[in-house]
């Protein structure tokens, strides 16, 4: 019988992901541990492996194919002995393990239960559209929420229901609206009737093309193109505007002078080994994960049950950006590790995101994150949490600027650095602290090495 290749799950958030490439084709002969394909995740392009040998008999998901679920086939793989001919009649279990001839039996069998069904709900429809007939004039094909009941008061009433607020659920119009309306006199057919002589007919809204989905705001469809989004940027989109909505955060931003850590940084990279060259970004990174362990409290995570984690590790989320989006890939034990050790890791990490090549694993799971823009220039930012973190360093350009030393003015490299905490775990004094123990290991570098 052919063994089935799953979609795997390649991450635990993971419901759904991309079939980009297959590496194999119909007719090769598949060992374990054989790469077969790549899946694109929502963060990265990952490598599946074969788990069973065999022929590739079949494949089942074409490349490019989007929102393939977790556990569905995607091809059929030949045991030792089989030939095509094993296919022939077969259909894939899938994840339930319920076969598609199960499903026909099924079917079958509730077929006329279905026939009778629809009749009765064409039936059900027809009577239901003459009840939902306006009780009186008309409302120009308006859609009135309001129970059958509802409906047959207000008509033999006189009521017009348009200008009736419901109590019911979702603003439907049940039998305590109708009474209480009769009492009033609110919404009298003659009422409507005098009201609409008065008032200026409205003009139909306009449908929106979807061929020019900008045309609302009056942006013609050849002025711009339309680019599909591919999954990092949706799932991004997706994540950063529930973090944005729901998490209540706020910033707190620090200057910090660079001249002690330019020194620091050109000293060590005198002393490293060949092809090790360490970044003002590694030296941020080491400071960010010391500064953590040292104001442990803002190591923490905010649990939706009321909960707080509260981490034992310093590991440091980085922003990279990639074609399509961003990516964090992790130095994990970042208060722990060298300088020449995080520079190293560093480059492997951005490397690999860039070209989609991460586990699950280098990417999820830290516990706080560094975004740098300084090398574009930018002076100071915001960003948005990368949630259940609580905390994300944004992080400015190094820059000449005056400043005052000892009372006297003097010149200096300094850098903006602001902190967005998630206030249910990280209040403004923990922030503060956590930004005082950052801001001293940058301006005295000597000290990360204590």
């Amino acid at each position: 019988m052919p063994i089935e290749i799953l979609m795997p799950a390649l991450s635990p958030t993971m419901e759904e992901g991309t079939l980009s490439k297959w590496t194999v084709k119909e007719g090769d002969t598949v060992s374990s541990g054989d790469v077969i394909a790549e899946i694109e995740t929502d963060k990265a392009t990952m490598e599946v492996e074969a788990v069973d040998e065999g022929v590739m008999g079949k494949i089942l998901v074409e490349e490019g194919s989007e929102g393939v679920k977790v556990n569905a086939p995607i091809g059929l793989l030949l045991e030792d002995g089989e030939d095509k001919s094993a296919l022939d009649g077969y259909t894939p279990k899938g994840a339930e393990g319920g076969t598609s001839d199960d499903t026909d039996s099924k079917a079958s069998d509730d077929k006329p239960k279905s026939e009778d069904t629809a009749s009765e709900s064409k039936s059900e429809a027809a009577s239901q559209s003459k009840s939902e007939a306006p009780a009186s004039g008309s409302y120009e094909g308006e859609r009135i929420k309001a129970s059958p009941l509802a409906r047959r008061m207000a008509k033999d009433a006189g009521l017009d229901l348009k200008a009736l607020d419901g109590s019911g659920p979702k603003g439907r119009i049940v039998k305590r609206d109708i009474e209480e309306a009769k009492e009033t006199g609110v919404g009298k057919a003659e009422d409507k009737a005098a009201a609409k002589s008065e008032a200026p007919k409205s003009q139909p809204s306009k449908p929106v093309d979807e061929h020019e989905p900008l045309a609302q705001y009056g942006i013609s469809a050849d002025r711009y193109e339309i680019k599909k989004a591919d999954n990092i940027t949706k799932i991004s989109a997706k994540r950063l505007s529930e973090s944005f909505r729901d998490i209540p955060h706020f910033p707190l931003n620090v200057d910090c002078r660079l001249d002690a850590l330019l020194k620091f940084r050109k000293d060590i990279n005198a002393k490293t080994p060949e092809g090790v060259k360490v970044s003002v970004n590694d030296i941020l990174i080491k400071a960010s994960g010391l500064a953590l362990k040292k104001v442990p409290q803002a190591n923490a995570s905010w649990i939706e049950d009321g909960r707080i984690a509260l981490h034992k590790h310093a590991d440091v989320s980085v922003a990279v950006a990639i074609e399509g989006g961003l990516i964090t890939p992790i130095i994990k034990d970042a208060d722990q590790k060298g300088l020449a050790q995080i520079s190293a890791e560093m480059k492997d990490l951005a490397a690999r995101a860039r070209d989609r090549k991460l586990k699950p694993e280098e990417y999820q799971g830290g516990t706080f994150s560094l975004s740098n823009l300084g090398m574009f220039g930018i002076a100071s930012f915001s960003s948005i949490i990368n949630p259940p973190q609580g905390m994300i360093l944004s992080v400015g350009a190094g820059e000449e600027r005056p400043v005052i030393t000892d009372g006297a003015l003097a010149k200096a490299t300094v850098m903006t650095v602001t902190l967005t905490c998630d206030h249910r775990v990280v209040d403004g004094a923990n922030g503060a602290r956590w930004l005082s123990a950052f801001k001293g290991f940058i301006e005295d570098p000597m000290t990360m090495l204590m």
